[in-house]
């Protein structure tokens, strides 16, 4: 696909249609780009959209993950879990310098525990952990609280640590 589009840039002075087939070639490849295989198809689909919401602040999002193990979480705990980290994340790396803007989520199976990291630049000044940075604290700030809650369900562990200008969510769930 990367070559077709060489090839399209190339012709493009000849015409919109050409112009046209580029802009398609380039949504497909951002498409395939931006697809997760985590071997959980719920958390797939929630990585493609905080993946696609990290692209529109230009956040650097990247993902390792190996979920196969984790058929004993219930859809809504992966959702609490990940959908509330990652919204955190954006939320935080979306207030820096374009080129500092960094994501990274990682999880996969240490033995017989389920590790989840979730990493994100973020302002020295906005990095309390566990406090919203927001100034309505009666509607926000329930994101941390909900995955420790959803973690220790499953007699797990979730940790932050905020240092150098980078904020880390450890979460590790024991695998039955």
């Amino acid at each position: 696909m990367k070559n077709h589009h060489l090839l399209l840039q190339a012709q493009a002075e000849h015409g919109q249609e050409v112009q046209k087939s580029i802009q398609k070639l380039q949504g497909q490849i951002q498409e395939y780009e931006n697809y997760h295989h985590t071997g959980n198809q719920f958390l797939d689909i929630i990585l493609r959209d905080k993946a696609r919401a990290a692209q529109e602040m230009k956040i650097d999002f990247n993902t390792v993950i190996s979920f196969e193990d984790s058929a004993f979480i219930e859809l809504l705990d992966i959702s609490t879990i990940f959908g509330n980290a990652i919204d955190n994340a954006i939320e935080a790396s979306g207030k820096l310098p374009e080129n500092e803007r960094l994501i990274t989520v990682r999880a996969n199976r240490v033995r017989e525990m389920l590790v989840i990291v979730v990493e994100n630049n973020a302002l020295s000044q906005g990095m309390q952990s566990g406090n919203t940075t927001k100034k309505d604290t009666f509607l926000h700030g329930f994101g941390l609280s909900n995955i420790r809650t959803t973690v220790e369900k499953y007699g797990g562990q979730c940790s932050t640590k905020a240092a150098d200008g980078m904020f880390t969510l450890k979460i590790m769930i024991p695998i039955p």
